[in-house]
């Protein structure tokens, strides 16, 4: 992708294309996720927002595979999580902010969670986000992922994370400046 296009936050034909094709088939084989919605609903909004569709493009290149997983009622909004299996590979070894990311002196990453999420146009998970999340399946087994850390906690200097191990989902903290190869974040989008 040429860096005119990533500017303008709009696909071409053949990438929507593509990016419909991907998530018409993740919703076909992933039903549980999204009882009693339909694709081409779904779709007809997608397809109006460029923009939103260029964020799921986003979500989708660096290895979330985006699904429905749920439909505000009162905004009409379809709900769309990170359902890959593991933290998405496309933005491991991140800190969680860009503080935390100037905060280290050396071995810096290229990127931070938060500003990688809002150049993408969606948002982190929450804490309560992700356990409904594991509600669908068993995610993060061998990864972790960074969460929406409340400002009590960050201002602190740490930041939130979870994973699933022993059948459990558990919410751990470590510094903001710290990253592991292993660790990511997932994230929502409404469209």
């Amino acid at each position: 992708m040429n860096n005119l296009m990533s500017n303008k936050k709009e696909l071409s034909p053949k990438q929507r294309e593509e990016l419909l094709r991907a998530l018409k088939a993740r919703f076909e084989k992933n039903m549980n996720r999204h009882k009693g919605l339909e694709w081409a609903k779904v779709q007809a909004k997608v397809e109006a927002n460029a923009e939103k569709l260029w964020s799921l493009n986003e979500m989708e290149r660096t290895g979330g595979e985006p699904d429905v997983v749920g439909h505000d009622k009162k905004t009409g909004e379809s709900v769309f999580f990170d359902c890959s299996a593991e933290s998405p590979k496309g933005r491991t070894s991140v800190c969680y902010d860009r503080e935390g990311l100037e905060s280290r002196k050396e071995h810096k990453p290229a990127n931070n969670a938060i500003d990688m999420a809002a150049a993408m146009g969606v948002e982190l998970l929450t804490e309560e986000q992700y356990r409904e999340l594991q509600k669908l399946g068993e995610f993060d087994t061998k990864s972790s992922s960074w969460v929406k850390t409340p400002a009590d906690i960050r201002k602190l200097g740490g930041a939130l994370f979870c994973d699933r191990r022993f059948g459990h989902v558990f919410v751990y903290h470590n510094g903001a400046q710290s990253y592991y190869g292993g660790r990511a974040f997932r994230a929502s989008l409404r469209v």
